[in-house]
């Protein structure tokens, strides 16, 4: 008998974190965590720190699941990344609004 462990430790929910692979019982995807230890250099004893409602299992877990998943889970976080900066280009920050009027005042 095998026990398949990592959907004891991820979970895709229709609706929830737009569908995209997370944490069981948490808002926090699979690509978050990848974000943080490969693009911020967060060793998974540091995601935990921050993040402690999670278990260092459920790191590790979202790690394998990323590694079997890498183009999939690559180009979500693309797609986020193009998406935030399309919503940043569109949306004049209200700092630099407040700053510009300053010079100009």
């Amino acid at each position: 008998m095998s026990i398949a462990v990592i959907k004891e430790h991820i979970e895709i929910t229709p609706g929830i974190c737009g569908g995209k692979p997370r944490i069981a019982g948490h808002r926090i995807r699979v690509q978050d965590i990848v974000v943080w230890h490969e693009q911020m250099g967060m060793s998974p004893d540091e995601i935990l720190y921050h993040y402690p409602s999670i278990t260092l299992s459920d790191i590790y877990a979202a790690l394998a699941y990323y590694h079997d998943r890498r183009d999939e889970i690559r180009s979500a976080i693309e797609a986020d990344a193009e998406f935030a900066s399309k919503l940043k280009a569109q949306t004049p920050s209200l700092l630099q609004q407040k700053l510009k009027n300053r010079q100009h005042g």
